[in-house]
């Protein structure tokens, strides 16, 4: 018995590779995948940009650089009532602000902290580590549903599937009580959220998330950005204890703040 190879493949692979030279580019590589054939999220990941102080475009002020917003369309379509409660936060930021009382900063705030952390991907969960105090998301991807009736869960409650070489992750069961960030940006229990986990290449993410919350905005919106993966030797997850710059508001003595 001979085998059979078709030619096909072999020069469809050809004609990619030299229009890629004709075009002065290297060959796209291939994504990295896991055991199961799905893209390898698996990694140290770090959003480069504003959004923590804004995810609207917003110019410079005091201890607050410039920024370019990650809001498809510019701006949060607000109801009225949300927008005027949304500049009141503003108003008060320095101290209204969840995170300056170091609570959790829910999602999609915590994927675009300023800080790093990590994906550890297995078939059946994707498990995320931040270097924000400590923080963990669990995203069940064994198709399981979210636990009936509403629960309130400073992160969450995430549930993933693979649409394609896309990771979708839907999240539900919010509380109230977090901003998407230090501008006053906010939303209520009613919140649903929709993530997208693209790899455009080995090195990055190309993350899209959907907001929906009838309660504060007059429809769903998007935000779209890119998380970028460190290479850099030995790079780890560091402690970023909230609490413990914090410590002078709590012990208002010198000697117990060294």
């Amino acid at each position: 018995m001979r085998l059979r190879v078709s030619a096909a493949p072999i020069a469809a692979a050809l004609w990619l590779f030299t229009q890629a030279a004709a075009a002065g580019q290297a060959p796209a590589a291939p994504l990295p995948r896991g055991a199961d054939g799905k893209p390898d999220l698996s990694g140290i990941w770090q959003a480069m940009n504003s959004a923590a102080w804004n995810v609207e475009d917003h110019v410079a002020s005091p201890g607050v650089p410039a920024g370019q917003g990650i809001v498809e369309g510019g701006s949060i379509p607000y109801q009225p009532a949300a927008l005027a409660r949304r500049n009141e936060n503003f108003k008060n930021r320095a101290t209204a602000d969840p995170e300056t009382k170091c609570y959790l900063p829910g999602v999609p705030r915590i994927m675009y902290t300023g800080l790093p952390f990590q994906i550890i991907q297995k078939p059946e969960q994707v498990t995320m580590l931040f270097e924000f105090a400590h923080a963990t998301r669990y995203i069940h991807a064994n198709g399981t549903p979210h636990p009936p009736g509403h629960i309130d869960w400073w992160m969450g409650d995430s549930r993933g599937r693979w649409d394609g070489d896309t990771l979708v992750v839907d999240v539900v069961d919010f509380g109230p009580e977090t901003w998407f960030d230090r501008a006053g940006n906010f939303h209520s229990d009613a919140l649903h959220v929709i993530e997208r986990y693209s790899l455009l290449d080995a090195d990055h993410i190309n993350y899209e998330v959907t907001v929906e919350d009838p309660k504060v905005f007059t429809r769903p919106w998007k935000m779209n950005m890119v998380l970028y993966r460190h290479r850099e030797k030995n790079f780890q997850l560091l402690e970023y204890e909230c609490y413990s710059f914090d410590v002078e508001k709590i012990y208002p003595y010198p000697e117990l703040n060294k």
